[in-house]
């Protein structure tokens, strides 16, 4: 099923303010609340829907991708795999649901917090980013501790569930007569359960830190600030709770020859007088190889030749850029006896008036004597 448009989710114009954006997400999700809607499947739908939109229109390098390539263009860079439940969007947008309701959470902390997100900066080179690469990447985080599988317990101990919330990990306030808002328990600070003889590894928070090694896929097309998203590659969560994300932005390193707007390329090529006038051949650079441009009689400096379909692959897909060869004249600063004299040949030919060499020199001859 086809994803709608996320400023038609969010009832704004494309043109809206950042401020705009985030009143009218705050205002629909005040709207379509679970707590608000229960057992409103419809509702609960668009909750998610609302939240993905936000997710995206509500950062500026995420928006501008949005805007020039789409959901496939999202997609291929691993941004808009949305939200799996309503806990994960009160997660994802805790400050925002701490503001709406007035304290912490809103009830995006039930249950055990969900570890955070991290963000990785890759360097690759501008060759990769066109044709895309597998690269291995190191970084440190916190992970289960394997000690206690997560549990934070002591071997031979198990973590006991928590009076105050009978395992819940939150209570129940009543805010107003049609609203009951669920706030974090403060007994067992949403994790559900109470560890009385913590594991020595982890001293019972069931994470330890290690250092994380993944082979990351980079697709074909990719740009600079363009950021993959790997689901579950982030922070652990506390016990019992999701892993964060990692969010790997890209940086492209530059390229001697090439240059990269959007899906084209551009390439500056300088070519020899003689050649301008007559034409003839010339050979360009392109990112699949070498490969034979005819040049036209009479080409002015600074003419721009496309090679249709020979830039970067669209990232959603559909179709490559072009690359577009800027030509410019090189004139010569020296030029050889022989050079000299066709060059005065042709310009008596067209009538053209030049310095007279042989008068300088007799000039300066002069001065010598």
């Amino acid at each position: 099923m086809a994803k709608r448009d996320y400023y038609e989710l969010l009832g704004v114009a494309r043109d809206a303010s950042q401020a705009e954006i985030k009143k009218a997400f705050r205002a629909l999700a005040m709207k379509l609340h679970p707590d608000k809607n229960p057992g409103d499947k419809e509702a609960e739908a668009r909750f998610k829907e609302v939240a993905e939109s936000y997710e995206i229109l509500g950062d500026e390098q995420k928006r501008q991708m949005y805007d020039r390539f789409g959901h496939e263009g999202l997609r291929g860079a691993g941004m808009n795999s949305g939200f799996q439940s309503s806990d994960e969007v009160f997660s994802h947008f805790a400050d925002i649901f701490g503001d709406l309701f007035g304290f912490r959470g809103g009830g995006g902390q039930r249950g055990p917090r969900r570890g955070a997100d991290l963000e990785y900066p890759l360097t690759v080179e501008f060759l990769e980013a066109v044709k895309g690469v597998e690269k291995e990447i190191s970084y440190p985080k916190h992970d289960s501790c394997q000690q206690c599988s997560g549990s934070g317990a002591k071997a031979g101990s198990e973590p006991q569930t928590c009076g105050t919330c009978r395992g819940a990990g939150e209570v129940v306030q009543q805010a107003q007569m049609f609203l009951r808002i669920r706030t974090v328990c403060p007994a067992c600070n949403g994790r559900g359960k109470i560890v009385r003889d913590p594991c020595a590894g982890c001293t019972g928070t069931g994470r330890t830190r290690r250092e994380e090694k993944l082979k990351v896929n980079i697709p074909a097309g990719v740009d600079e600030g363009m950021q993959l998203r790997l689901t579950g590659k982030g922070e652990a969560g506390e016990p019992g709770g999701a892993s964060g994300d990692l969010y790997v932005t890209i940086r492209v390193a530059e390229h001697d020859v090439f240059k990269r707007d959007a899906t084209n390329i551009i390439v500056r090529r300088s070519i020899p007088y003689v050649l301008a006038v007559l034409g003839g051949e010339l050979v360009v650079p392109t990112v699949d190889g070498d490969e034979t441009l005819a040049i036209e009689h009479g080409t002015p400096s600074g003419k721009v030749i496309t090679m249709r379909g020979k830039g970067v692959a669209a990232i959603h897909g559909r179709g490559r850029g072009d690359q577009l060869v800027q030509l410019v004249v090189d004139v010569p600063r020296q030029l050889s006896t022989r050079e000299e004299e066709l060059l005065r040949e042709l310009a008596k030919a067209q009538s053209v008036k030049i310095r007279d060499r042989s008068f300088w020199g007799a000039v300066f001859k002069g001065f010598g004597s």
